[in-house]
């Protein structure tokens, strides 16, 4: 087959590779005139992706795979057309933003041709596929959907840093506007993946037809969803069990040996490009889920509520020495979008605190990109948080700390061991050590 990815990101691109490495044609389209260099020299764009380098080294230079910036080049003629374009999430309104999706859309359509199935991987609201994408394309291309092509909507369901691997692992949901639609979207699926055998599911691993795009579609923004409700239940918990003094970990561990129980943890904040988004973009089409809307607020609040107790345990947080551990949204990824390390900033900020932020993954230069005044172990602290759980700072101690007066854990991630003697706070761990009760 001939397959046009559109939008050569941190998941279109190993998508593009995956199309390539199972033996078809790819052409990936992006903006980026940087990327799409890099691309065809056969170089990562960006680190951290298991794999990609190896294969873009094989891929590129055997001429299976190509990128460019003109979708002339890369959609007439495709069998398939898979679109990957971010869609971004108004912060102050909570409504979706589908610039950038609504373009690539527009310019997909302008040079589509009969005979292409159409897919879209970005996480959608509900209805947007039938209601959005499907009469925009009719109009501009002038062809009929179910009839000159075909559009569906299946769900990306993997993780940065591991794609390949997650590609292998979970089932690939599909949904289409027409059964003609969903046997296309399934022969092409099954033709570009391979899958692990899976004998926990209660089907074989593969291709799922959910029966229409709108299932596909609240499948992905539902298994997501569930995640951020599930973790702000476990920040609810930590929350009461520091004002009673109770290990919330020791309860979850409890809990969760009970097989109806699948309690998260507790944590400073969510972040990533989906758990912070998708319940928001469930939330404008269902107004009435109250449950989602409280817990993604509650998750928002707690960079918030980690700086309010480091403030009160000190006695205010002017001119404080400030260090923030962990940039990244997550420990061993590369990766800031949505970080808690924004809110906590500008949190610490806000009360006069001096502010640095120290991240194995990011050099000065990187960190003063996002902001941010780069940190050494080594120099004169007040104050660290903890934000991104790294395996680094699982050993770090006051002795890379100099003057330490107090360390908030946001992840559980520290050796209590090695803060002896210095007031350590982990949410949900019964109260700051070190610090004596009301």
């Amino acid at each position: 087959m001939r397959i046009a990815v559109v939008a050569l990101g941190k998941i279109g691109l190993p998508l593009a590779v995956q199309f390539a490495d199972a033996g078809h044609e790819v052409v990936g389209v992006d903006i980026s005139d940087e990327l799409v260099s890099l691309v065809n020299e056969g170089k990562e764009p960006f680190p951290g992706e298991a794999r990609l380098q190896e294969k873009l080294s094989e891929l590129v230079p055997e001429g299976r795979l190509r990128a460019t910036t003109d979708y002339a080049e890369a959609i007439p003629g495709a069998d398939a057309v898979v679109i990957v374009v971010p869609l971004f999430v108004n912060d102050a309104t909570w409504e979706p933003d589908f610039g950038w999706m609504d373009s690539a859309t527009a310019s997909l359509a302008e040079h589509l041709t009969a005979g292409t199935l159409v897919s879209y991987e970005t996480t959608l609201p509900v209805g947007t596929t039938r209601s959005r994408w499907k009469p925009l394309i009719e109009k501009i291309s002038a062809l009929r959907e179910g009839v000159d092509f075909h559009l569906v909507f299946s769900p990306e369901r993997v993780l940065t840093g591991r794609v390949f691997e997650d590609l292998r692992k979970y089932p690939k949901l599909i949904g289409g506007l027409s059964e003609a639609g969903a046997r296309r979207a399934r022969d092409f699926y099954e033709a570009v993946l391979q899958f692990d055998d899976r004998p926990d599911l209660p089907r074989p691993n593969g291709v799922w037809d959910l029966g229409s795009a709108e299932a596909a579609e609240l499948a992905k923004l539902a298994e997501t969803t569930y995640r951020d409700v599930n973790i702000a239940l476990a920040n609810q918990f930590a929350l009461f069990a520091d004002t009673v003094g109770i290990d919330i970990y020791k309860v979850i561990e409890a809990s969760n040996s009970q097989p109806y129980s699948h309690i998260h943890r507790p944590g400073i904040a969510v972040g990533g490009h989906c758990i912070p988004v998708y319940p928001r973009l469930y939330l404008s089409t269902d107004g009435e889920a109250e449950v989602v809307r409280a817990a993604r607020k509650l998750n928002a609040s707690m960079p918030e509520r980690f700086v309010q107790q480091a403030e009160s345990l000190l006695g205010g947080l002017s001119q404080q020495r400030v260090v923030v551990l962990g940039a990244s949204y997550r420990g061993g990824v590369k990766e800031t979008a949505f970080s808690g390390v924004f809110p906590t900033v500008e949190a610490l900020k806000a009360r006069g605190a001096e502010v640095t932020v120290h991240d194995p993954l990011y050099s000065d230069a990187e960190l003063r990109d996002l902001g941010f005044t780069g940190y050494h172990f080594g120099e004169p602290v007040d104050l660290v948080i903890i934000q991104a759980d790294h395996s680094d700072y699982s050993a770090v101690g006051p002795a890379d700390l100099p003057g330490v007066k107090l360390v908030i854990d946001g992840r559980n991630i520290t050796d209590a061991g090695l803060w002896s003697g210095v007031p350590r706070l982990v949410v949900g761990a019964g109260g700051a050590s070190e610090f004596p009760r009301a």
